[in-house]
Protein backbone atom coordinates (compact mmCIF):
# COMPACT_ATOMS: atom_id res chain seq x y z
CA UNK A 1 0.00 0.00 0.00
CA UNK A 2 3.02 2.41 1.10
CA UNK A 3 4.61 1.70 -2.28
CA UNK A 4 1.07 2.38 -4.37
CA UNK A 5 1.00 5.69 -2.75
CA UNK A 6 4.36 6.80 -3.42
CA UNK A 7 4.28 6.29 -6.76
CA UNK A 8 0.53 7.58 -7.08
CA UNK A 9 1.70 10.33 -5.15
CA UNK A 10 5.21 10.91 -6.93
CA UNK A 11 3.70 11.05 -10.64
CA UNK A 12 2.11 14.43 -12.00
CA UNK A 13 -0.72 12.58 -13.49
CA UNK A 14 -1.73 9.78 -11.10
CA UNK A 15 -1.39 12.05 -8.35
CA UNK A 16 -3.67 15.17 -10.26
CA UNK A 17 -6.42 11.96 -10.26
CA UNK A 18 -6.41 11.45 -6.22
CA UNK A 19 -6.71 14.90 -5.97
CA UNK A 20 -9.48 15.18 -8.87
CA UNK A 21 -11.06 11.82 -7.56
CA UNK A 22 -11.19 13.75 -4.12
CA UNK A 23 -12.88 16.95 -4.95
CA UNK A 24 -15.00 14.70 -6.90
CA UNK A 25 -16.33 13.12 -3.41
CA UNK A 26 -16.38 16.57 -2.11
CA UNK A 27 -18.86 18.16 -4.87
CA UNK A 28 -21.11 14.42 -4.77
CA UNK A 29 -21.03 15.30 -0.60
CA UNK A 30 -21.47 18.57 -0.89
CA UNK A 31 -24.41 17.59 -3.02
CA UNK A 32 -25.64 14.93 -1.04
CA UNK A 33 -25.31 15.86 2.17
CA UNK A 34 -28.43 17.63 3.55
CA UNK A 35 -28.34 21.29 4.66
CA UNK A 36 -27.61 20.72 8.38
CA UNK A 37 -28.94 23.19 11.19
CA UNK A 38 -26.40 25.47 11.74
CA UNK A 39 -25.93 25.93 7.66
CA UNK A 40 -29.67 26.33 7.27
CA UNK A 41 -29.49 29.06 10.10
CA UNK A 42 -26.59 31.35 7.84
CA UNK A 43 -28.83 30.56 4.50
CA UNK A 44 -31.77 32.21 6.94
CA UNK A 45 -28.83 35.20 7.51
CA UNK A 46 -28.74 35.30 3.62
CA UNK A 47 -32.30 35.64 3.12
CA UNK A 48 -32.44 38.96 5.08
CA UNK A 49 -29.62 40.75 4.16
CA UNK A 50 -28.50 42.86 7.01
CA UNK A 51 -25.33 45.05 8.49
CA UNK A 52 -24.49 41.88 10.58
CA UNK A 53 -26.17 39.39 12.91
CA UNK A 54 -26.85 38.50 15.91
CA UNK A 55 -23.78 35.84 16.95
CA UNK A 56 -21.25 37.09 14.63
CA UNK A 57 -20.15 39.32 12.61
CA UNK A 58 -22.07 38.90 9.10
CA UNK A 59 -19.27 37.75 6.32
CA UNK A 60 -20.87 34.44 5.98
CA UNK A 61 -24.18 36.35 5.56
CA UNK A 62 -23.29 38.33 2.84
CA UNK A 63 -21.20 35.70 0.91
CA UNK A 64 -25.42 33.46 1.00
CA UNK A 65 -27.15 36.65 -0.09
CA UNK A 66 -25.22 36.66 -3.17
CA UNK A 67 -25.28 32.88 -3.92
CA UNK A 68 -29.01 32.72 -3.40
CA UNK A 69 -30.47 34.50 -6.05
CA UNK A 70 -28.93 31.86 -8.05
CA UNK A 71 -30.85 28.77 -6.26
CA UNK A 72 -31.02 27.00 -3.35
CA UNK A 73 -28.97 23.29 -4.23
CA UNK A 74 -26.60 22.83 -1.31
CA UNK A 75 -23.84 21.91 -3.47
CA UNK A 76 -24.05 25.71 -4.82
CA UNK A 77 -24.49 27.29 -1.62
CA UNK A 78 -21.82 25.31 -0.37
CA UNK A 79 -19.57 26.23 -3.56
CA UNK A 80 -17.22 28.24 -1.20
CA UNK A 81 -16.30 25.87 1.09
CA UNK A 82 -15.78 23.37 -1.52
CA UNK A 83 -13.37 25.69 -3.54
CA UNK A 84 -12.28 26.81 -0.02
CA UNK A 85 -8.97 24.17 0.23
CA UNK A 86 -8.34 24.75 -3.31
CA UNK A 87 -7.70 28.13 -2.57
CA UNK A 88 -5.89 27.77 0.65
CA UNK A 89 -3.86 25.27 -1.16
CA UNK A 90 -2.95 27.51 -3.40
CA UNK A 91 -2.14 29.94 -1.12
CA UNK A 92 0.47 27.19 0.26
CA UNK A 93 1.94 26.92 -2.76
CA UNK A 94 3.10 30.36 -3.36
CA UNK A 95 4.48 30.89 0.44
CA UNK A 96 6.87 28.05 -0.36
CA UNK A 97 7.57 28.09 -4.13
CA UNK A 98 10.42 30.33 -3.44
CA UNK A 99 11.99 28.11 -1.16
CA UNK A 100 11.74 25.16 -3.99
CA UNK A 101 9.09 23.96 -6.33
CA UNK A 102 9.21 19.85 -4.71
CA UNK A 103 8.29 21.74 -1.31
CA UNK A 104 5.89 24.11 -2.68
CA UNK A 105 3.59 21.02 -4.40
CA UNK A 106 3.68 19.30 -0.97
CA UNK A 107 2.55 21.96 1.02
CA UNK A 108 -0.04 22.21 -1.01
CA UNK A 109 -0.49 18.51 -1.14
CA UNK A 110 -0.73 18.52 2.81
CA UNK A 111 -3.17 20.78 2.54
CA UNK A 112 -5.36 19.21 0.56
CA UNK A 113 -4.97 16.06 2.08
CA UNK A 114 -5.98 17.42 5.81
CA UNK A 115 -8.87 15.89 7.31
CA UNK A 116 -11.09 18.99 7.11
CA UNK A 117 -10.00 19.40 3.51
CA UNK A 118 -11.46 16.17 2.57
CA UNK A 119 -14.61 16.56 4.12
CA UNK A 120 -15.41 19.75 5.41
CA UNK A 121 -18.24 21.09 2.86
CA UNK A 122 -20.16 23.20 5.53
CA UNK A 123 -21.08 26.55 4.57
CA UNK A 124 -20.73 28.68 8.08
CA UNK A 125 -19.26 31.52 10.04
CA UNK A 126 -15.37 29.42 9.36
CA UNK A 127 -15.51 29.15 5.68
CA UNK A 128 -14.50 33.31 5.31
CA UNK A 129 -12.43 32.92 8.11
CA UNK A 130 -10.01 30.35 6.83
CA UNK A 131 -10.33 31.31 3.70
CA UNK A 132 -8.97 34.80 4.50
CA UNK A 133 -6.49 34.18 7.08
CA UNK A 134 -4.36 31.88 4.86
CA UNK A 135 -4.64 34.76 2.37
CA UNK A 136 -3.58 37.47 4.80
CA UNK A 137 -0.82 35.04 6.15
CA UNK A 138 0.24 34.69 1.90
CA UNK A 139 0.54 38.83 1.96
CA UNK A 140 1.94 39.29 5.35
CA UNK A 141 4.88 36.76 3.93
CA UNK A 142 5.25 38.81 0.16
CA UNK A 143 5.53 41.75 2.33
CA UNK A 144 8.29 40.19 4.07
CA UNK A 145 9.94 39.39 0.70
CA UNK A 146 9.05 42.59 -1.27
CA UNK A 147 12.26 44.05 -2.86
CA UNK A 148 11.32 47.85 -2.17
CA UNK A 149 9.41 49.15 0.65
CA UNK A 150 6.43 50.25 -1.33
CA UNK A 151 5.43 46.51 -2.61
CA UNK A 152 6.78 45.92 1.06
CA UNK A 153 3.95 48.74 2.02
CA UNK A 154 1.33 47.66 -0.12
CA UNK A 155 1.59 44.07 1.02
CA UNK A 156 0.98 44.49 4.49
CA UNK A 157 -1.77 47.40 3.76
CA UNK A 158 -3.48 43.93 1.68
CA UNK A 159 -2.22 41.80 4.51
CA UNK A 160 -4.46 43.63 6.88
CA UNK A 161 -7.50 44.54 4.70
CA UNK A 162 -7.66 40.54 4.81
CA UNK A 163 -7.16 40.25 8.18
CA UNK A 164 -10.25 42.67 8.30
CA UNK A 165 -12.12 40.88 6.49
CA UNK A 166 -11.61 37.39 8.56
CA UNK A 167 -12.33 39.68 11.18
CA UNK A 168 -15.70 40.31 9.87
CA UNK A 169 -16.20 36.31 9.20
CA UNK A 170 -15.16 35.63 13.51
CA UNK A 171 -13.97 37.08 16.20
CA UNK A 172 -11.59 34.06 16.13
CA UNK A 173 -8.99 36.20 13.12
CA UNK A 174 -7.90 38.67 16.09
CA UNK A 175 -5.78 35.58 17.08
CA UNK A 176 -4.10 36.05 13.60
CA UNK A 177 -3.56 39.82 14.55
CA UNK A 178 -2.30 39.03 17.62
CA UNK A 179 0.38 36.48 16.28
CA UNK A 180 1.63 39.29 14.01
CA UNK A 181 2.12 41.69 16.80
CA UNK A 182 3.88 39.16 18.67
CA UNK A 183 6.14 37.96 15.31
CA UNK A 184 7.19 41.55 15.14
CA UNK A 185 7.86 42.42 18.73
CA UNK A 186 10.00 39.35 19.17
CA UNK A 187 11.12 38.31 15.80
CA UNK A 188 11.45 40.68 13.13
CA UNK A 189 14.46 42.99 12.98
CA UNK A 190 14.15 44.58 9.35
CA UNK A 191 13.34 48.48 9.27
CA UNK A 192 9.76 47.98 7.83
CA UNK A 193 8.81 46.05 11.06
CA UNK A 194 6.63 48.85 12.79
CA UNK A 195 5.84 50.82 9.69
CA UNK A 196 4.96 47.96 7.83
CA UNK A 197 2.80 47.10 10.91
CA UNK A 198 0.82 50.32 11.24
CA UNK A 199 -0.05 49.80 7.79
CA UNK A 200 -1.46 46.57 8.16
CA UNK A 201 -3.11 47.73 11.18
CA UNK A 202 -4.69 50.82 10.27
CA UNK A 203 -5.69 48.53 6.63
CA UNK A 204 -7.32 45.91 9.18
CA UNK A 205 -9.18 49.05 11.17
CA UNK A 206 -11.95 49.68 9.25
CA UNK A 207 -13.71 46.44 9.85
CA UNK A 208 -13.35 46.20 13.51
CA UNK A 209 -14.64 49.93 13.86
CA UNK A 210 -17.58 49.20 11.06
CA UNK A 211 -18.29 45.78 13.36
CA UNK A 212 -18.29 48.10 16.54
CA UNK A 213 -20.70 50.83 14.89
CA UNK A 214 -23.05 48.22 13.87
CA UNK A 215 -23.05 46.49 17.29
CA UNK A 216 -23.94 49.62 18.89
CA UNK A 217 -26.77 50.38 17.07
CA UNK A 218 -28.30 46.82 17.38
CA UNK A 219 -28.14 45.72 21.57
CA UNK A 220 -24.25 44.80 21.02
CA UNK A 221 -25.07 41.43 20.20
CA UNK A 222 -22.18 40.11 18.76
CA UNK A 223 -20.65 41.58 21.90
CA UNK A 224 -22.72 39.84 24.71
CA UNK A 225 -23.21 36.52 23.01
CA UNK A 226 -19.02 36.33 22.40
CA UNK A 227 -17.88 37.44 25.69
CA UNK A 228 -20.75 37.16 28.04
CA UNK A 229 -23.67 34.98 27.17
CA UNK A 230 -21.77 32.28 25.83
CA UNK A 231 -19.22 31.98 29.01
CA UNK A 232 -21.64 30.72 31.88
CA UNK A 233 -20.10 27.42 32.23
CA UNK A 234 -16.44 28.68 31.49
CA UNK A 235 -14.48 27.05 34.37
CA UNK A 236 -11.81 24.54 34.71
CA UNK A 237 -12.11 21.12 33.01
CA UNK A 238 -9.59 18.82 33.34
CA UNK A 239 -10.91 17.00 30.53
CA UNK A 240 -10.46 20.23 28.36
CA UNK A 241 -7.12 20.56 27.91
CA UNK A 242 -6.61 16.68 26.31
CA UNK A 243 -9.61 17.23 23.99
CA UNK A 244 -7.75 19.97 22.79
CA UNK A 245 -4.71 18.23 21.98
CA UNK A 246 -6.61 15.83 20.26
CA UNK A 247 -8.55 18.48 18.37
CA UNK A 248 -5.51 19.60 17.37
CA UNK A 249 -3.70 16.41 16.58
CA UNK A 250 -6.88 15.03 14.15
CA UNK A 251 -6.82 18.48 12.47
CA UNK A 252 -3.23 18.03 11.65
CA UNK A 253 -2.74 14.78 11.52
CA UNK A 254 -0.68 13.30 14.34
CA UNK A 255 2.24 12.32 12.14
CA UNK A 256 2.54 16.01 11.11
CA UNK A 257 2.58 17.05 14.84
CA UNK A 258 5.12 14.08 15.66
CA UNK A 259 7.98 14.97 13.24
CA UNK A 260 7.04 18.72 13.65
CA UNK A 261 8.04 18.47 17.47
CA UNK A 262 10.87 15.30 16.29
CA UNK A 263 12.62 17.38 14.13
CA UNK A 264 11.74 20.56 15.88
CA UNK A 265 15.79 21.93 15.79
CA UNK A 266 14.76 22.29 12.05
CA UNK A 267 12.41 24.65 13.08
CA UNK A 268 14.36 26.56 14.39
CA UNK A 269 17.33 26.30 12.24
CA UNK A 270 14.11 27.61 9.20
CA UNK A 271 13.13 30.53 11.84
CA UNK A 272 16.76 31.79 11.45
CA UNK A 273 17.79 31.37 7.95
CA UNK A 274 14.57 32.49 6.19
CA UNK A 275 11.63 34.91 6.53
CA UNK A 276 9.24 32.34 5.66
CA UNK A 277 10.38 29.96 8.89
CA UNK A 278 10.30 32.82 10.66
CA UNK A 279 6.58 34.18 10.48
CA UNK A 280 4.95 30.69 9.83
CA UNK A 281 6.26 29.17 13.20
CA UNK A 282 4.88 32.68 15.10
CA UNK A 283 1.83 32.61 12.95
CA UNK A 284 1.36 29.25 13.81
CA UNK A 285 2.38 28.74 17.53
CA UNK A 286 0.77 32.00 18.75
CA UNK A 287 -2.53 31.34 18.06
CA UNK A 288 -2.53 27.54 19.02
CA UNK A 289 -0.36 28.56 22.14
CA UNK A 290 -3.63 30.90 22.97
CA UNK A 291 -6.27 28.39 22.25
CA UNK A 292 -4.34 25.81 24.52
CA UNK A 293 -4.64 28.49 27.03
CA UNK A 294 -8.13 29.25 26.62
CA UNK A 295 -8.50 25.17 26.94
CA UNK A 296 -8.41 25.35 30.73
CA UNK A 297 -11.24 27.04 31.54
CA UNK A 298 -13.33 26.27 29.00
CA UNK A 299 -14.06 23.52 25.94
CA UNK A 300 -12.34 24.49 22.57
CA UNK A 301 -14.08 23.19 19.76
CA UNK A 302 -12.54 21.55 16.75
CA UNK A 303 -13.60 24.02 14.34
CA UNK A 304 -12.01 27.01 16.62
CA UNK A 305 -8.58 25.45 14.99
CA UNK A 306 -9.33 25.16 11.62
CA UNK A 307 -7.68 28.31 10.55
CA UNK A 308 -4.36 27.63 11.68
CA UNK A 309 -4.05 23.89 10.93
CA UNK A 310 -3.31 24.32 7.03
CA UNK A 311 -0.47 26.68 8.59
CA UNK A 312 1.45 23.78 10.40
CA UNK A 313 1.14 22.18 6.69
CA UNK A 314 3.12 25.32 5.28
CA UNK A 315 5.31 25.08 8.34
CA UNK A 316 6.30 21.72 7.96
CA UNK A 317 7.45 21.89 4.37
CA UNK A 318 9.53 24.82 4.73
CA UNK A 319 11.46 23.38 7.74
CA UNK A 320 11.41 19.78 6.95
CA UNK A 321 13.60 17.19 4.87
CA UNK A 322 12.11 16.35 1.98
CA UNK A 323 12.26 12.32 2.26
CA UNK A 324 10.22 13.35 5.49
CA UNK A 325 7.43 15.39 3.56
CA UNK A 326 6.68 12.58 1.16
CA UNK A 327 6.59 10.16 4.04
CA UNK A 328 4.12 12.34 5.56
CA UNK A 329 2.07 13.03 2.36
CA UNK A 330 1.67 9.47 1.99
CA UNK A 331 0.41 9.14 5.62
CA UNK A 332 -2.02 11.52 4.66
CA UNK A 333 -3.23 10.25 1.47
CA UNK A 334 -4.25 6.74 2.99
CA UNK A 335 -5.83 8.71 5.66
CA UNK A 336 -8.04 10.88 3.02
CA UNK A 337 -9.01 7.43 1.59
CA UNK A 338 -9.66 6.26 4.66
CA UNK A 339 -12.15 9.40 5.50
CA UNK A 340 -13.86 8.71 2.11
CA UNK A 341 -14.66 5.11 3.22
CA UNK A 342 -15.67 5.70 6.27
CA UNK A 343 -18.14 8.64 4.90
CA UNK A 344 -19.08 6.51 1.83
CA UNK A 345 -20.13 3.56 4.34
CA UNK A 346 -22.22 5.75 6.52
CA UNK A 347 -23.96 7.56 3.66
CA UNK A 348 -25.50 4.40 2.33
CA UNK A 349 -26.63 2.84 6.25
CA UNK A 350 -30.28 3.16 6.50
CA UNK A 351 -31.42 6.16 8.76
CA UNK A 352 -32.91 3.78 11.35
CA UNK A 353 -28.91 2.50 12.04
CA UNK A 354 -28.88 5.62 14.58
CA UNK A 355 -32.25 5.25 16.35
CA UNK A 356 -30.40 4.27 19.34
CA UNK A 357 -28.53 7.32 19.56
CA UNK A 358 -29.55 10.40 21.49
CA UNK A 359 -29.39 12.88 18.44
CA UNK A 360 -31.91 10.86 15.99
CA UNK A 361 -35.05 12.82 17.07
CA UNK A 362 -33.00 15.27 15.30
CA UNK A 363 -31.41 13.52 12.82
CA UNK A 364 -34.34 12.93 10.97
CA UNK A 365 -36.08 16.09 10.90
CA UNK A 366 -32.35 16.61 8.79
CA UNK A 367 -32.48 13.93 6.52
CA UNK A 368 -36.59 13.45 5.97
CA UNK A 369 -37.33 17.22 5.72
CA UNK A 370 -39.82 16.81 3.26
CA UNK A 371 -41.22 13.95 4.81
CA UNK A 372 -41.73 15.56 8.50
CA UNK A 373 -42.88 18.97 6.49
CA UNK A 374 -45.74 16.44 4.82
CA UNK A 375 -47.39 16.03 8.60
CA UNK A 376 -47.55 19.73 9.09
CA UNK A 377 -49.04 20.63 6.23
CA UNK A 378 -52.87 20.72 7.37
CA UNK A 379 -51.99 23.75 8.94
CA UNK A 380 -49.97 25.46 6.39
CA UNK A 381 -52.54 27.74 5.44
CA UNK A 382 -53.48 29.56 8.70
CA UNK A 383 -50.66 28.67 11.66
CA UNK A 384 -47.19 30.19 12.03
CA UNK A 385 -44.82 27.12 12.16
CA UNK A 386 -42.40 27.23 15.15
CA UNK A 387 -40.37 24.68 17.31
CA UNK A 388 -38.54 25.44 20.61
CA UNK A 389 -34.92 24.55 18.49
CA UNK A 390 -32.94 26.91 16.31
CA UNK A 391 -31.59 24.44 14.68
CA UNK A 392 -34.75 22.71 14.31
CA UNK A 393 -36.88 25.80 12.95
CA UNK A 394 -33.54 27.04 10.48
CA UNK A 395 -33.96 23.31 8.97
CA UNK A 396 -36.97 23.20 8.16
CA UNK A 397 -37.54 27.19 6.73
CA UNK A 398 -34.72 25.80 4.66
CA UNK A 399 -36.93 22.90 3.43
CA UNK A 400 -40.20 24.52 3.28
CA UNK A 401 -38.76 27.73 1.97
CA UNK A 402 -41.37 29.50 4.34
CA UNK A 403 -41.11 31.37 8.01
CA UNK A 404 -40.21 28.65 10.94
CA UNK A 405 -39.97 30.79 14.45
CA UNK A 406 -38.58 30.05 17.29
CA UNK A 407 -41.02 29.69 20.11
CA UNK A 408 -39.70 30.29 23.96
CA UNK A 409 -36.83 31.63 25.79
CA UNK A 410 -34.47 29.47 23.97
CA UNK A 411 -30.42 29.31 24.65
CA UNK A 412 -28.32 31.80 24.03
CA UNK A 413 -27.20 30.54 20.63
CA UNK A 414 -28.67 31.42 17.33
CA UNK A 415 -30.88 34.17 18.17
CA UNK A 416 -31.75 35.75 15.04
CA UNK A 417 -35.14 34.96 15.36
CA UNK A 418 -35.72 37.52 17.75
CA UNK A 419 -35.09 40.02 14.77
CA UNK A 420 -36.89 37.66 12.25
CA UNK A 421 -40.24 36.79 13.84
CA UNK A 422 -42.45 39.74 14.70
CA UNK A 423 -44.68 38.11 17.16
CA UNK A 424 -46.94 41.35 17.35
CA UNK A 425 -47.89 40.51 13.90
CA UNK A 426 -49.44 37.21 15.51
CA UNK A 427 -51.02 38.43 18.16
CA UNK A 428 -54.73 36.76 17.72
CA UNK A 429 -53.58 34.09 15.45
CA UNK A 430 -52.71 30.38 14.99
CA UNK A 431 -49.26 28.79 16.11
CA UNK A 432 -48.20 25.28 15.46
CA UNK A 433 -45.26 24.07 17.67
CA UNK A 434 -43.21 21.13 16.78
CA UNK A 435 -41.61 19.54 19.99
CA UNK A 436 -39.56 16.64 20.23
CA UNK A 437 -40.24 15.69 23.91
CA UNK A 438 -43.98 15.17 24.65
CA UNK A 439 -44.95 18.71 26.18
CA UNK A 440 -47.19 19.67 28.97
CA UNK A 441 -49.87 21.68 27.79
CA UNK A 442 -50.03 24.05 31.15
CA UNK A 443 -47.27 25.77 30.11
CA UNK A 444 -48.67 27.06 26.64
CA UNK A 445 -51.88 27.91 28.14
CA UNK A 446 -51.26 31.41 28.88
CA UNK A 447 -50.18 32.28 25.83
CA UNK A 448 -53.54 30.86 23.50
CA UNK A 449 -57.28 31.03 24.18
CA UNK A 450 -56.93 27.23 23.20
CA UNK A 451 -54.30 24.55 23.27
CA UNK A 452 -54.17 21.26 21.94
CA UNK A 453 -51.87 18.31 21.57
CA UNK A 454 -51.33 15.92 18.36
CA UNK A 455 -48.28 13.64 17.89
CA UNK A 456 -47.19 11.03 14.99
CA UNK A 457 -44.02 9.28 14.37
CA UNK A 458 -41.04 9.43 11.68
CA UNK A 459 -39.16 6.65 11.06
CA UNK A 460 -39.42 5.13 14.37
CA UNK A 461 -38.62 9.12 15.96
CA UNK A 462 -42.06 10.53 17.73
CA UNK A 463 -42.82 14.22 17.54
CA UNK A 464 -45.62 16.41 19.44
CA UNK A 465 -47.70 19.35 17.91
CA UNK A 466 -48.63 22.22 20.18
CA UNK A 467 -51.70 23.24 18.31
CA UNK A 468 -52.20 27.06 19.69
CA UNK A 469 -55.16 29.36 18.66
CA UNK A 470 -56.16 32.53 19.93
CA UNK A 471 -52.16 33.61 20.37
CA UNK A 472 -51.40 36.60 23.20
CA UNK A 473 -48.71 38.79 21.99
CA UNK A 474 -49.55 40.27 25.62
CA UNK A 475 -48.76 37.59 27.63
CA UNK A 476 -46.06 36.25 25.28
CA UNK A 477 -44.51 39.97 25.71
CA UNK A 478 -44.47 39.20 29.88
CA UNK A 479 -43.96 35.98 30.01
CA UNK A 480 -41.32 35.00 27.82
CA UNK A 481 -39.79 38.24 26.15
CA UNK A 482 -39.07 40.21 28.98
CA UNK A 483 -37.09 37.18 30.06
CA UNK A 484 -35.39 37.29 26.94
CA UNK A 485 -34.48 40.86 27.16
CA UNK A 486 -32.97 40.04 30.78
CA UNK A 487 -31.02 37.13 29.96
CA UNK A 488 -29.40 37.72 26.24
CA UNK A 489 -30.06 42.09 25.64
CA UNK A 490 -28.46 43.39 29.13
CA UNK A 491 -25.38 45.25 28.03
CA UNK A 492 -23.04 46.90 30.44
CA UNK A 493 -23.54 50.38 31.42
CA UNK A 494 -19.87 50.89 29.68
CA UNK A 495 -21.34 49.81 26.43
CA UNK A 496 -22.95 53.34 24.89
CA UNK A 497 -25.91 51.81 23.13
CA UNK A 498 -27.09 54.19 20.38
CA UNK A 499 -30.12 51.41 18.88
CA UNK A 500 -31.38 47.73 20.01
CA UNK A 501 -34.54 46.81 17.56
CA UNK A 502 -35.37 44.15 20.22
CA UNK A 503 -35.66 46.33 22.99
CA UNK A 504 -37.32 48.81 20.83
CA UNK A 505 -40.00 46.69 19.21
CA UNK A 506 -40.92 45.21 22.43
CA UNK A 507 -40.31 47.35 25.71
CA UNK A 508 -40.49 50.96 24.04
CA UNK A 509 -40.23 53.32 26.26
CA UNK A 510 -38.63 51.19 29.23
CA UNK A 511 -35.02 50.83 29.86
CA UNK A 512 -33.41 48.22 28.28
CA UNK A 513 -29.91 48.22 29.22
Amino acid sequence: MSNRLSALLGSGLAGLALLAGLFAFRLAFSALLPMTGDEAYFVLWGEHPAGGYYDHPPMVGWWLAALLPLGRSEWLLRLPALLLPVIVALAALRIVQPIGRERARLAALLVLLQPASVWNVLITTDTPVILFTALSVAAYVAALRAPTSARALAWHALAGLLLGAAFLGKYFAALLGIAYLAHVVLARRDRLRWTGFAVLVVAALPAALYNLWWNSEHCWVNILFNFFNRHGDAGFGWQNPPLYLLSLAYLATPWLLYVLWDQRAALRDAARRSVEGSALLWLTLVPFALLGVLSLLKSVGLHWLASFAPLLAVLAAIALPLPKLEQLARWSAGFALLHVLVITVIAVLPLETWRSSHLYDGIVPTVRADELLAELEPWADDHLFASDSYSTSATLAYNANRPFAVFGEGSFHARQDDFLTDWRAHDGGKVLILKKKEPQLAEYAPYFARVELRQFELYGARYYLVLGEGFSYAAYRDGVLARVRDRFYRAPAWLPRRGCEFCASHFAGEVCQ
